[in-house]
């Protein structure tokens, strides 16, 4: 997906929010978007995910793609179960599909009790769970999410990190924004900041020593070892730091989110995994 010159303002008369953004937004990738509150972060966030259109510039490639908007318009005549079959349709999904999607990822975020609750009459982090739910049912492509995890209890955030992983891992390309510099900390493959109306690439900090490990939060650290003569899978989920064991084993680093998709990686290339650890990584 391309952005090629685009910029957008809120009337003829208005100032540019953004103006002469060029970005090239890959498959299998993570992008985080910074700026302060008022930088057209989420302007940024609404032009790639569709919702707006530029007022100048060109914007092509734009796969499948969901969002979670800052703010859920929640005051509508649903349940949080018929809300979510409604968003699965509107992803393509058929009826069936879309209950059974509706139901798993309510599960998973721990709202399921809350399925046949009007949407009007839930707490704030329950709606927030829902609205993330929309967006990662069909396994969009394309994923944005504008302050997704605000709200959300700490497992739901575990659900949604691992979800993002996942979706990168898949082959989609995930763009997101969040308050808390330490979300995902390590895990973008590149990093843009919003700061008057331009776009530009900046470098996440990660010490030396830590490879792609993030510099703070948890981290998961496998141990396996492979069929002889076997190498590692290309392009393991995580871009996880190795290392060899004095017996033949390799020890595998990367950011707690990617330790699902990556034991998946290497249960696919068929090899044995000795242990998992989760671990935080010291200040």
């Amino acid at each position: 997906m391309k952005l090629a010159g685009v910029g957008r303002r809120y009337g003829l008369r208005k100032h540019w929010v953004l103006r002469g953004v060029d970005l090239s937004l890959p498959e299998r990738s993570l992008v985080r978007v910074q700026g302060v509150n008022g930088s057209g972060k989420s302007t940024l966030l609404r032009l790639i995910a569709g919702i707006d259109a530029p007022s100048a510039g060109r914007i092509s490639g734009r796969p499948p793609s969901a969002y979670v908007p800052e703010r859920f318009p929640a005051a509508m005549p649903l349940t949080a179960l018929g809300y979510l079959t409604h968003m699965g349709r509107v992803h393509g999904l058929r009826r069936d599909a879309a209950a059974g999607e509706a139901r798993e990822w309510l599960e998973r975020f721990g709202a399921d009790a809350y399925a046949r609750t009007p949407l009007a009459e839930l707490s704030k982090g329950s709606s927030q769970k829902v609205v993330v739910a929309q967006a990662l049912l069909a396994r969009p492509r394309l994923l944005v999410l504008d302050e997704a995890w605000t709200g959300l209890d700490q497992n739901a955030r575990t659900v949604l990190d691992r979800s993002v992983a996942e979706r990168v891992a898949e082959g989609g390309t995930v763009v997101f924004v969040d308050h808390d510099p330490a979300r995902l900390a390590g895990s973008p493959d590149v990093t843009y900041r919003v700061e008057g109306a331009a776009v530009r690439e900046v470098a996440e900090h990660v010490p030396p020593g830590h490879g792609g490990v993030p510099a703070t939060g948890p981290r998961v650290r496998i141990e396996a070892e492979g069929p002889p003569g076997v190498a590692l899978p290309p392009e393991l989920p995580g871009s996880p730091r190795t290392e060899q064991t004095s017996d033949g084993a390799t020890v595998l680093t990367a950011p707690a989110p990617y330790s699902d998709a990556l034991l998946r990686g290497l249960l696919a290339g068929h090899w044995h995994i000795r242990s998992v650890a989760v671990e935080e990584i010291p200040r």
